[in-house]
């Protein structure tokens, strides 16, 4: 078995914009995906939802405000999985609700050292 990390993102726009009730009815979509890949035995690390402001220390020590500022597209947040291959954690990942916000899931196996 291999842990994957899965990178949610997203564009911080569109849950700014939902109702409380929609923002419920998403939260509890994300908790009962993420009981599901628990209850495989295959959630490594929970994770934790990021905030949408942040720092970029680019070369030369340079520092930019925010983590996004080019793109639309911010990280939300993420998780760590485990998983025979990344065909198998692309799968888990398929289920994921941000996909139905427009969202998406970068899928990156952990080198252990």
């Amino acid at each position: 078995m291999n842990d994957f990390l899965f990178v949610f993102r997203n564009d911080p726009a569109i849950m700014a914009g939902m109702s409380p009730d929609e923002l419920q009815t998403s939260m509890q979509k994300w908790m009962d995906w993420i009981g599901g890949i628990a209850a495989q035995g295959k959630l490594v690390d929970r994770g934790n939802q990021l905030a949408n402001e942040g720092n970029v220390v680019r070369p030369a020590k340079v520092v930019t405000d925010g983590p996004y500022i080019e793109t639309k597209e911010s990280i939300g947040g993420f998780i760590m999985v485990r998983a025979e291959s990344l065909g198998e954690a692309t799968e888990m990942a398929k289920g994921c609700p941000i996909l139905v916000a427009g969202g998406n899931v970068e899928v990156r196996p952990i080198i252990k050292v």
